[in-house]
């Protein structure tokens, strides 16, 4: 049987776990990421690799070591090494001596037959159609409650009379998504969570607004942004960031097949300044902030991982994107060494910088208060 086994993204481990187990694996289920991880990773990388490469390494050799054979990951087109790094792990790992397989996802727009095969190799068990409609709805509608829970702390964290409610209501969600068996315990669920939000005390107030845009790994992934929601959301800031599990894996890795009836179009926003594809999500990043901007947020955050192509492309240009629009702009770079206080000193400085605009009311537009910026 095959021990099958992925990186840790956000609580993405919640759904493939059930998605492989429904289709006959056992599964080694990674931890969440931590300094020996990344220590791990950073080991046996290449010097100039960026943090979501070194993390997902350091995940792969723990999850070998407790007896994985089969590594599941997804790939990537462009200019963005990504595309290239499953090969690159499979090469490392490999040069260590631990014998598996490595089954790459590639985007289905340019790879569909390439994907379905590899989807074929997961599915060790006899289906019916009526089993995979069962276990598609089953998964999907995890996807979308994981990310409710996590919209709903984001929202509440910056009101909540009593701090760290968000986050107990949060982590109490995760738990009930997790255990449910079937659709009809989810949509129970669904209204636990509702409830578990709707009963938390919460002040009447306005809170600055800020949208965090960049790569997608250290978007969704707090053991790499350093829990950077958490900790704006402590300041009294709702922070909503550009990309959800759900919404990406619908929207984006369906080859854009199912967009919403009036989305605004990212891509189309960022060409006046972006009209190269430079792969990851660097475009994005650019056509993020300007929808953050038309919809009245105070600032943007990008995180980018060090030496991460796209995002050094868009940093470039996000600074004349945030002054036309007249919000503030603050760039984070991760790597091993940024640490968590440093980083929290570097949001406060800029929250209070927002802060301030607002409160003197200066007018949106008028060139002569610029845009605010912290480097």
């Amino acid at each position: 049987m095959r021990k099958v086994s992925f990186p840790f993204v956000g609580t993405a481990n919640i759904p493939f776990e059930n998605l492989m187990r429904a289709f006959g694996n056992d599964v080694i289920l990674p931890s969440r990421p931590t300094k020996e991880t990344l220590s791990l990773g950073t080991k046996y990388a290449p010097e100039f690799a960026c943090l979501p490469f070194k993390i997902v390494l350091g995940t792969y050799i723990e999850v070998l070591e407790k007896g994985a054979n089969t590594l599941v990951s997804t790939g990537g087109v462009g200019p963005c090494r990504a595309g290239l790094y499953t090969a690159l792990q499979e090469k490392i790992l490999k040069s260590l001596g631990y014998e598996f397989e490595m089954i790459t996802l590639e985007p289905p727009s340019r790879y569909l037959k390439d994907l379905i095969q590899n989807i074929k190799k997961l599915i060790n068990v006899k289906l019916s159609f009526k089993d995979y409609i069962r276990i598609a709805k089953f998964i999907w509608k995890e996807l979308q409650l994981l990310d409710k829970a996590e919209k709903l702390s984001h929202k509440v964290r910056p009101l909540e009379v009593k701090k760290g409610e968000a986050s107990l209501a949060y982590k109490k969600a995760v738990d009930l998504v997790r255990e449910a068996k079937d659709l009809k315990e989810l949509l129970e669920v669904e209204r636990e969570i509702e409830n578990l939000f709707d009963k938390i005390d919460k002040k009447d107030i306005d809170p600055i607004k800020i949208g965090i845009v960049g790569e997608i790994y250290v978007l969704l992934e707090p053991s790499a942004n350093l829990e950077i929601e958490e900790m704006l959301g402590d300041l009294g800031v709702y922070a909503e960031r550009s990309m959800f599990l759900a919404g990406y894996t619908f929207y984006n890795a369906i080859m854009d097949l199912f967009r919403r009836p009036g989305e605004m179009d990212v891509k189309k926003e960022a060409m006046p300044y972006f009209k190269e594809m430079c792969g990851g999500h660097g475009r994005e990043s650019v056509g993020n902030a300007i929808i953050f901007a038309k919809r009245g947020f105070d600032g943007v955050i990008q995180l980018s991982p060090f030496t991460c192509i796209p995002e050094i492309v868009a940093k470039s240009i996000l600074p004349r994107v945030c002054e036309k629009y007249n919000i503030g702009f603050l760039p984070v770079t991760l790597d091993e060494q940024t640490g968590k206080e440093g980083l929290r000193t570097r949001i406060e400085a800029f929250v209070d910088l927002l802060s301030a605009r607002k409160k003197k009311n200066f007018i949106k537009g008028d060139a002569k208060n610029g845009a605010l910026f912290g480097y």
